[in-house]
Order: C-alpha cells, then structure tokens, then sequence
C-alpha cells in the first residue's frame, strides 16, 4: 500500500496489473501499439491523452469488453486472459463507464441485485444487501441510500452507486472513465476523497482524465498516451501543467490566448425580468436580467443546474418564456422561432452535442447543414444541392482541423473533439451576431480546449456577442470580459475583468452575496 499520497517508490508497492505490449487494431487502425503498463496494489494511476490517444480501448481491454490484436495480460502475478466483463469482475477488476449502466426506475439496491445469485432463491435478499451497501458506504464515505430510488438521485450520487456496485462485486482494481466529466465542483472534491480512501483501504484506481489538475492532484503516477502509444509514466508531481500538456499533445500548448482590447459595441443581447416555474411549482429562473454587447463575452459561472440551462433555452427559444423578454437589438424575440432567431443572426453550440448538436446518423454534410439547408446557397430550385454541401463541408473540415475520413462520414464515428469542432464550425460559419456557447469544451481534451477558445476569442475579436455558459470556473476567467454568477434561478453577481475574485466569486457560487459576507465578518469579530 502506499505510505503518502502523490508519493511513490518501485519498492512501495507490489504489482498488480501488467500489460505488455498491448495492440489493438480496428481494421486499418491501430488503436494501441504495443503499450507497457504497470500498475501497483493500492495506486491510484491517472490515464492521460487526447481524443483518440487510445486510452478507453485500453481500459475496454482490461475489462474484457474487447481483445487485443496482441500482447499479455498478468493480474496478481499470473498471465490472464480476459474474454468478458464477468470474466474481469471474476478476476476483481471493476469499471464505471463515463456513461452510467444503472436502470434509473430500480432502487439503489435493485440495481446492485441485478445479475446476481440470491441465497434465498427464488427471492431477492434485498436487506443483506442493503446492510451490505450500508457498510460500503461507511467505510468508503461514498454516502448512498440502498432504497432511493436512482432516478431520483443526483449524477454524483448516481457515480457513487456505480462505485459501490463494482465493490459489492469483489473489486480490487477500479477503472473510471472520465469521472468528473459530468460532476458539479462539490461533487467532484467528495470523489476525489473517494478515490484517496479507496487507495488508502488497498484498492487499486486507475482513472481516465483531460483534467491536468486532477490528475496531479490525485494520482500517484500519471501515464501519457498519444496516437495510441505509451509516451512516458512520471510520478503525478515531478511535471508541471505545461510540461504533461506538451507530452500529450507533442507540441506546446498556448495559456495565454491573444485578444483584442475590450472595445464593447451596441447592446446585441438583453434578458429583461425572465422568471420560471417548473410544473411542480419549484421555480427555476428569478428575475434574470443580462445584457451582451458586440465584441465581448459574457460568462456565466456556477454548479451546474441552477438554472443555466434554462437561461440558454429561454434565449435560443427552446422553451417558452412566461414572463420577461429576451430582445436581438432591441427587437423582441420573446416569442419567436427558433429558425426566426437564426435568421436574425443567432448562432447556438448546445451543452449536449449529442441529443441536441448533431444527427449522430447522418454524414458531416448533413449536420452541416442543420437548419440552413433551405438557404440559397446550399439549395436550388427548392432542392439541396449536395455537390455544394459537400465542397463546403469539405473547406470546414480543413479550416477547422477536423480529424474525418471526409464529409461522408457519419457524425457518430468522430471522437467527442471532432464532433465539437464539426457544431464549432457550423455555428461560426453562419457569421452570427449573437452566439450562445453552453458548455463549449465538456469532455474535450486540452488541446480541442484551445481551439474552441481561440475560436470563440476570434469570433468575439470581430465583433460577436457571446453568451457564454461554463462551469469551469477557469475557463470562465480566461474567456471573458465580464462574469455573471449564477445560483438556484438568480443572478448573484455580474463582474467586469478587472474586478474578477476568486474568492468572492466562489463564495457566490455557493449562494453568499458579498454584503451578507461583510455581515458575517462583523459578527465573528
């Protein structure tokens, strides 16, 4: 076991899990090439790379949910070969995939049930298991109801329930794919607890991440891959940011982006008194008034769910308003189309390139010309003139480095990177006024991140109004020109950037206006 977190030595640990030379060929392209890996009982091991760098179909690999082309496997000091996911489980290996395999309508203890034999067959032992969860719970601190019901649970409490699920199956070796991808900054600390706790009581972490500061901050070791080979494995703390953004990468990496001097035009985007209550009567929106200049960007901060994404549907037109106004230039398009919005020059990158960025079936031509196909230039004589498309799709692939077979290819085959910079391209390309940017760079890579900021910093440069919605604190800091925060349906806060606090933004965030500071510094002195 480890004696000091983020301090490791060969003589520390004892080997748990070696790959040795590990290929993995999908027809003509090899995902991993012949990449070396070990892994020592109670480590916690950050995965690091690109999109693409190969590392889930490595972890798919260890779990049994492919094969390698090539190379050996050795768990606990013995070859193994691992055919399937029940096989890995057998072994004591368990994966929480980015994407959670929970049935959200079954209850914690249901879920965790499911598959396995039951000593009072033909009934379910729910109790013994549940007396099982509670004790996972405790001594792991994962903190999870066995009798909620997991729709009703929150995404971190769903990540733990896959957690405890893959321990009350016997695993010793966690995989965690990307798992602060889709987790508020709160949840995120409590899982990095999680985590140390875990290595502490002798399991063994080994978790995907883009996030350098995670990955310093928890692992014991990081290992890079690029283009589907081991680049180098260092201990979590011997490299700086910049350096392990270079090994990712192969090049160096730009922190401080160029932009021009803040010089904010004519009033393009204004929110008046825009409130909104849920069916249930919870209210989602309170008085939200905002405005958004040509040539700056607004960020608006917080944890994710306290009304951001209502803000973005209200002004893209996704969901009606009931009260307030949302105006283009002082037009009123409170009640418009959202085709009627694109024409007066609104551009929108969605949170969710899948459900509402892309046709995940249809080829890159096809998504290109999401709801322009009736455009003139894309159209003659009321039909699409592909060969127009299609060279247009080609000049956006190149101009915005999309990695593609060509536009023919389906949407769904690119990496999360490249699909973003397909939305990315689509948007920009249109020349909007406005854009609305909601989450811009989730699950991107490091790389991928800098091209969407250096994108959306050129289009603000010339003069476009950008709405900007992140919960990456960082990001938000580095984007804008002014920050508006957010928390449970209102706006606590709006900072120029020379005003920017860290502090006092963190504590807005949280729900604290700074004056209800002040008075509770008074009262402690």
């Amino acid at each position: 076991m480890l004696k000091n977190n983020n301090i490791i030595r060969e003589d520390d640990v004892e080997e748990l899990l070696k790959l040795q030379n590990i290929t993995k060929k999908f027809g003509n392209v090899v995902a991993n090439d012949r990449i070396n890996l070990s892994v020592g009982k109670g480590e916690i091991r950050a995965l690091l790379g690109e999109n693409g760098a190969g590392k889930s179909t490595l972890m798919n690999i260890i779990y049994g949910l492919y094969q390698p082309t090539s190379g050996e496997i050795f768990f606990d000091g013995r070859q193994v070969a691992i055919h399937s996911p029940k096989e890995a489980i057998h072994l004591g290996i368990g994966m929480v995939h980015q994407h959670f395999m929970l049935i959200p309508e079954l209850s914690v203890v249901e879920n965790l049930v499911l598959g396995r034999r039951s000593r009072r067959e033909p009934f379910l032992d729910l109790e013994e298991a549940s007396e099982e969860i509670r004790r996972l719970s405790e001594t792991y601190g994962l903190d999870v109801d066995p009798k909620a019901k997991v729709c009703d649970l929150p995404v971190g409490s769903q990540q733990r329930v896959e957690i405890i699920k893959a321990l009350y199956r016997g695993a010793n070796v966690l995989i965690l794919d990307e798992p602060t991808a889709v987790l508020a900054p709160q949840e995120a600390e409590h899982l990095g607890t999680v985590i140390r706790t875990l290595a502490e009581q002798g399991k063994t972490v080994i978790f995907i991440t883009h996030k350098l500061m995670e990955a310093r901050d928890l692992a014991h070791k990081i290992t890079i891959l690029r283009n589907g080979k081991t680049i180098v494995t260092v201990p979590a703390r011997d490299k700086s940011n910049e350096e392990l953004a270079q090994l990712m990468v192969g090049h160096p990496i730009a922190t401080d982006l160029p932009r021009k001097k803040y010089a904010p035009g004519r009033e393009a985007l204004k929110i008046s008194g825009l409130s909104m209550t849920a069916k249930d009567g919870k209210r989602l929106l309170d008085k939200i008034n905002l405005t958004v200049h040509e040539g700056e960007i607004v960020a608006v901060a917080g944890v994710d769910g306290n009304g951001q994404s209502e803000v973005v549907e209200a002004v893209t037109g996704l969901r009606k308003i009931t009260k307030g106004k949302v105006e283009f230039f002082n037009r009123d398009m409170s009640r418009t189309s959202v085709r009627d919005r694109i024409r007066e020059g609104m551009g929108h990158i969605p949170q969710d390139r899948h459900k509402e960025g892309m046709a995940l079936d249809m080829s890159l031509s096809d998504n290109m010309i999401l709801e322009t196909h009736g455009d003139k230039k894309f159209s003659r004589c009321g039909w699409i003139d592909y060969d127009k498309v299609n060279q247009y799709t080609g000049e956006m692939i190149e101009k915005y480095n999309v990695k593609a077979t060509g536009y023919a290819a389906p949407a769904g085959s690119l990496s999360g990177g490249n699909q973003q910079k397909v939305v990315l391209a689509r948007e920009v390309s249109r020349e909007p006024k406005i854009l609305i940017a909601a989450q811009p760079t989730r699950g991107l890579d490091i790389s991928a991140v800098e091209f969407v900021h250096r994108k959306l910093l050129e289009s603000r440069d010339s003069g476009v109004a950008i709405l900007m919605i992140s919960t990456e604190l960082e990001e938000c800091l580095s984007l804008s020109d002014r920050l508006a925060v957010m928390h449970q349906g209102r706006i606590m806060g709006v900072m120029n950037r020379e005003e920017y606090d860290v502090e006092k933004i963190g504590l807005m965030i949280a729900g604290v206006h700074d004056g209800e500071r002040k008075n509770e510094d008074k009262t402690e002195r």
